[in-house]
């Protein structure tokens, strides 16, 4: 059974930063494209960043230069780190994957909420 857990998530200050994590089981994170995306109250999905099974990294413009995606295949584990952290960051983060070939997300997690206050 595939399952997807997501942590790291929490309150944090402007500027600030956090490290999400995303553990798989029922598959490798090693053999598929794992992507996060997020959604803020109101707003629609917001599709952050992907990571290939050939380690190929890309990012939307809202991730540009401030969150970096990264996988350990050992610990079935993909990451996202956030930096210099904005209000407008606050949302329910989720880490999916891929269903093949960059073609959509077939699995996710329940998400983990990063909350951007002073």
């Amino acid at each position: 059974e595939v399952q997807l857990v997501e942590s790291g998530g929490g309150l944090v200050q402007p500027g600030g930063s956090l490290r999400l994590s995303c553990a798989a089981s029922g598959f490798g994170v090693g053999s598929n494209a794992m992507i996060w995306v997020r959604q803020a109250q109101g707003k629609g999905l917001e599709w952050l960043s992907g990571i290939g099974s050939d380690g190929s990294i890309y990012y939307g413009d809202s991730a540009k230069g401030r969150f970096t995606i990264s996988k350990d295949n050992a610990k079935n584990t993909v990451y996202l780190e956030l930096n210099n952290l904005k209000t407008e960051d606050t949302a329910m983060y989720y880490c999916t994957k891929d269903k093949y070939d960059w073609s959509g997300m077939d699995y996710w997690g329940k998400g983990t909420l990063v909350i951007i206050s002073s």
